[in-house]
């Protein structure tokens, strides 16, 4: 007999119960089968609020049909799941919290990012707050009460002793990912064929209704294609040569994953160090499960290939940063950074200015030159650095320097 899924605490909670209280409507953002739903429609069970999702058939087309009426028809505080497939309502939406702009009115989910649309941005400022809510951290599968963000922009990093050292350590946890039904799949064939229908089902439900688009095998391609690329800058030109697509349209299909929360671009951070700093975004899938599914990669070849060990570390990290991010005091925004030879794998600033950097390795062993880089960007904005750490597969935190410390994988939620 099949146990029963375990409900994992998620710690973007409290900033959804910060919304209704500031803001007529809440719009909870995030992929597909990350728990959304679930999360949105226990608070609104607890807020006495009436459900309804787009999923339906019946509601969808009524919806679609006469977004003035149903909106009128809402018997008071409502959640509506899946936004993006009646972007119509949110206008409507609007009218109605204009001629009642008391808090709390509206919790509204989407697996597509529908805010992406000009018109619905100009909209709806100051009217929605918006939260992203991503597949599951380390710390909310282990229950852990750190955010890793906040500790560093405090100048801490998890003083960590005795972790499992190595790559292997390591390997079962990023393979795994962090949607919580493929997490239930057992490695290998079943949580494949898990991976196989996500991605197929949710492009091509999604695609077409984000943008009318038919060709749901050419934005397949460009995930896969993108996969190879996760951790590396992205070139719309060296990608759409490569799939024999005009480099425009691989441009929007990448805004397109992106709005789908499938791909996340990391801009260039441009602090003005240098006139050689990169301008171009670095590209990552959003999941590393997903991301070892798409590369064929199973526990063993994360560990062993090298090909494919630096791509998944730094795409985990980045996803790990991402989430502690989202639900951060300090709610920093991420960058990579590149100047001439210098390489910070991520940097995170915040509405101060203040700065942290972090870099990525699989190796349990570091070397003086690892966390050159960080030293050296310490040094050149020594009030705004707050610190800088070293993600390694070693046994215990290791301070490297003023405000640098090594951390292993697992400070991420210890």
């Amino acid at each position: 007999m099949r146990s029963t899924p375990r409900i994992f605490p998620r710690s973007i909670r409290p900033l959804i119960l910060e919304g209704i209280e500031d803001s007529r409507i809440v719009f909870v953002a995030g992929a597909r089968q990350v728990g959304k739903t679930t999360l949105v429609g226990q608070i609104a069970d607890d807020q006495a609020m009436t459900s309804y999702t787009l999923d339906d058939q019946a509601t969808r087309q009524a919806a679609n049909a006469d977004p003035a009426g149903f909106v009128a028809q809402l018997p008071g505080p409502s959640f509506i799941d899946e936004i993006h497939r009646a972007p119509e309502l949110l206008l409507e939406l609007e009218r109605a919290v204009d001629a009642d702009s008391r808090p709390g009115r509206f919790i509204i989910t989407g697996s597509a990012n529908v805010l992406a649309s000009k018109r619905i941005q100009d909209a709806l400022p100051g009217r929605i707050d918006r939260i992203e809510m991503w597949p599951l951290a380390q710390s909310e599968i282990w229950a852990g009460e750190l955010n890793i963000v906040d500790e560093l922009f405090a100048g801490r990093v998890p003083q960590v002793t005795r972790a499992p050292v190595g790559r292997a350590a390591f390997a079962d946890v990023i393979g795994e990912g962090g949607y919580p039904e493929a997490r239930l799949r057992q490695a290998g064939r079943r949580r494949s064929r898990w991976f196989r229908n996500y991605v197929s089902g949710t492009l091509s439900r999604d695609l077409e209704e984000l943008a009318d688009v038919r060709r749901i095998g050419d934005a397949e391609r460009l995930l896969r294609l993108l996969a190879t690329q996760s951790a590396n800058l992205l070139s719309y030109r060296s990608v759409g040569a490569r799939l024999d697509m005009h480099h425009d349209t691989v441009k929007a299909y990448v805004a397109l994953l992106e709005q789908m929360f499938l791909v996340r671009r990391l801009a260039a951070w441009r602090p003005g160090l240098g006139a050689l700093e990169a301008s171009t975004p670095k590209i990552y899938v959003c999941d590393s499960g997903l991301l070892a599914h798409l590369l064929g990669a199973d526990a063993a070849r994360i560990a062993s290939d090298d090909q494919v060990t630096g791509k998944v570390c730094e795409t985990f990290v980045v996803g790990e940063l991402l989430k502690h991010s989202s639900w951060s005091q300090q709610q920093p925004r991420l960058y990579h950074y590149q100047r001439d030879r210098e390489d910070v794998d991520v940097v995170l600033e915040n509405s101060q200015g203040d700065i942290v950097a972090i870099e990525v390795k699989a190796t349990a062993t570091l070397r003086a030159r690892d966390s050159k880089w960080l030293t050296k960007l310490g040094e050149a904005r020594p009030d705004s650095f707050k610190a800088g750490m070293i993600v390694y597969s070693g046994a215990q935190t290791i301070p490297l320097g003023r405000r640098i410390w090594a951390v292993p994988y697992s400070g991420l939620w210890a």
